[in-house]
């Protein structure tokens, strides 16, 4: 199982319920990593998309602890148990979680990739990515060359969960 996000040089992710910076390379990479994969997110972060409709080209599964919520074209499920029993019908390769903090902290001792944008500034935040830095089962893989939008340097790292 996979997980993305972008994250700034605390490892924050959010505040006041809206990503930290929108770069459009970012959302590219995004786009075309989880295209046709299946999205695992919060009913928080549905919330922030446009329309609050699931993403296009995906399979959506919201994790919310309101059993009576529900999202057209959009599969929910309402504790970590319910969630990865449903994923058990589809490839781990394929799922990718999308926050937020919350889904993120529950779901990543089921990940063993973590696809980051790493933004080299710091924001005021008020939810964050867990720390892989600082986690020593978790090693950076691979690298992107630092790249630049406006005056914002950022790169892709992609960690992976140390064999045991």
């Amino acid at each position: 199982m996979n997980a993305i996000v972008a994250v700034d040089e605390n490892w924050a992710i959010g505040n006041k319920g809206k990503l930290l910076v929108s770069i459009p390379n970012d959302m590219k990479f995004f786009r075309e990593t989880t295209t046709g994969k299946v999205v695992v997110l919060g009913r928080k972060t549905l919330e922030t998309f446009p329309q609050k409709q699931p993403l296009k080209n995906r399979t959506n599964i919201i994790l919310s602890k309101d059993t009576k919520y529900s999202v057209k074209d959009a599969i929910v499920v309402h504790s970590v148990d319910e969630l990865l029993e449903v994923l058990k019908e589809y490839n781990s390769e394929d799922v990718y979680i999308i926050g937020g903090d919350s889904v993120y902290k529950q779901m990543l001792p089921y990940c063993d990739t973590v696809h980051v944008t790493k933004i080299y500034h710091k924001y005021e935040a008020d939810s964050y990515f867990p720390n892989l830095d600082e986690m020593s089962d978790w090693e950076i893989v691979a690298d992107s060359e630092e790249q630049t939008y406006f005056d914002l340097e950022y790169q892709f790292l992609k960690y992976e969960k140390k064999a045991k």
